[in-house]
């Protein structure tokens, strides 16, 4: 029997629609809609894609966005004063500076310079290190999305184990730190594996909930998976494909069709992690307004 869909886009559509009702019942108290600042450098087209998927997000959320343009040339200083300037804006509680940016910036220091209280990103340090101590602080969304995915879905973690390909401190690491958290969407065993494995599908077939976030296309196929595996690809890939419309199709870092077969559940690429990232960048930037209401 084909593995059963995990709709992301659908499960996104939920969360968003919950994170616009929370914002109306805040502006109808008198209270400020909550405020995202997203900092483009440069022209780069899937960086400008994605900004533009965020605002139009935030718009139908009902939040106040702000998007700041700067050219390729933007010297580090520049840019570091502009956080600085979002850091000091009353009316922003959430801060993304999208990445890459260019090479004679030090991404480090950008994200850095953010306030922790603003890093809905999840990127800075201070918001890491609250992760992995088990403290309150905002979780890198791609992360969030999946164990959001994994709970609405259904998905047991409580005692399963899971192996997470790929170790990069966007996906990989806070994803292991947060499968592990004592909770809802936790308590789970978890593996993570990279370049350096060896036998790697010596561990995959043993995983109970497998998250392939490698970057290369295709990489886990069904003869990896252990029967009855849950699936999450978080790759976005794009192969060339004379014969699809655009000379290319978009898969993740799962062959799909191979690895339905032997899942019980599974994302599709596109439409599975991809709308929960975003969602999840807006339940951020909410908790964020409600953290500054209390501060206040």
């Amino acid at each position: 029997m084909p593995a059963e869909l995990i709709d992301g886009k659908a499960i996104a559509a939920t969360i968003r629609g919950e994170i616009r009702d929370a914002v109306a019942k805040r502006t109808a108290s008198g209270l400020r809609p909550p405020g995202l600042a997203v900092i483009l450098v440069g022209e780069n087209p899937a960086s400008q894609s994605y900004v533009r998927s965020k605002g139009k997000a935030c718009r139908e959320a009902g939040f106040h966005s702000v998007q700041i343009d700067r050219p390729a040339t933007i010297t580090e200083a520049e840019l570091l004063a502009l956080v600085d300037e979002c850091n000091n804006d009353a009316a922003i509680d959430g801060i993304l500076v999208q990445l890459p940016l260019p090479r004679h910036i030090d991404e480090s220091r950008v994200i850095d310079r953010i306030d922790p209280r603003k890093d809905v990103d999840g990127f800075h340090p201070v918001s890491v290190g609250n992760l992995v101590l088990d403290k309150p602080g905002f979780i890198s969304c791609t992360p969030k999305g999946i164990q959001e995915l994994l709970v609405r879905s259904g998905v047991e973690t409580k005692g399963k184990f899971a192996v997470i390909v790929g170790r990069s401190n966007i996906v990989g690491k806070p994803m292991a730190a947060l499968l592990m958290r004592k909770g809802r969407g936790g308590d789970a065993t978890v593996c993570v594996c990279h370049s350096a494995t060896p036998d790697l599908a010596a561990v995959t077939r043993q995983a109970d909930i497998l998250i392939a976030a490698v970057g290369r296309a295709e990489v886990i196929d069904g003869s990896m998976l252990k029967p009855g595996a849950v699936v999450i690809d978080v790759g976005i890939n794009r192969v060339e494909d004379p014969a699809a419309a655009k000379g290319y199709r978009i898969v993740g870092d799962v062959a799909f069709d191979s690895a339905s077969a032997v899942a019980s559940k599974i994302t599709p690429v596109p439409g599975g992690v991809g709308p929960m990232t975003i969602a999840m960048l807006l339940q951020n930037t909410l908790e964020s307004a409600v953290q500054h209401d209390t501060a206040e």
